[in-house]
């Protein structure tokens, strides 16, 4: 009996989460609501609230799926890469971050706007996807700085997404220094062939 009721929680949970993503694919995140969640899922709104603190931890567990198929697109634009220099490595991973973030824009948009707690816990499956994604910029990083320390290096792999992520941004929405969408992967191309020209100090 008590595996029965495991499996229905379970399976609550997950509906939970597709169906949170759905409507954040559909609408966006602001259009994410307890009470119309509930309604889709057949359950009542405090049912949402046995199984995630707040709506946040709902988004929480979306924007993880989000962060591994970022991952995971990523890792097949360069598979098969390895005889290709780290700068168009990384030029290659950039525009496949582009195009994730043109395909699905309110999901890509969902890992930034949650809200979360300056002093609140970050579940560490969610810093592992996280992790991950950098890990696959800080590969070619390290070829191009091999004496960086780990410390920089993990600084230099987080100012470089922060860049590219910038550029994908304003250019996406058209906002101060956007471009339009067909000129962003030349923008990112320029930007990237110059790492690694000048020594780090």
């Amino acid at each position: 009996m008590a595996g029965k009721v495991a499996a229905r929680k379970a399976a609550l949970r997950e509906k939970l989460v597709d169906l949170a993503e759905a409507q954040i694919a559909a609408e966006g995140l602001a259009s994410l609501r307890a009470r119309d969640l509930a309604k889709q899922a057949g359950c009542a709104v405090g049912a949402i609230y046995t199984h995630f603190d707040d709506l946040n931890a709902l988004v929480l567990e979306v924007n993880g799926r989000t962060f591994r198929r970022l991952g995971a697109t990523m890792a097949r634009a360069v598979d098969g890469a390895e005889g290709q220099s780290p700068n168009a490595r990384l030029t290659t991973m950039a525009q496949a971050y582009l195009h994730f973030a043109a395909d699905q824009p309110t999901l890509w948009r969902a890992l930034f706007d949650v809200e979360m707690s300056a002093d609140g816990p970050v579940p560490h499956w969610y810093l592992d996807a996280l992790g991950n994604l950098f890990s696959y910029i800080a590969e070619p990083l390290a070829e191009l700085f091999p004496d960086l320390p780990a410390r920089e290096l993990d600084l230099m792999t987080r100012a470089l997404f922060s860049s590219v992520h910038g550029i994908v941004l304003l250019g996406l929405e058209r906002r101060i220094s956007g471009v339009p969408v067909d000129q962003i992967e030349q923008m990112i191309a320029q930007v990237l062939s110059q790492i690694g020209n000048r020594s780090v100090s």
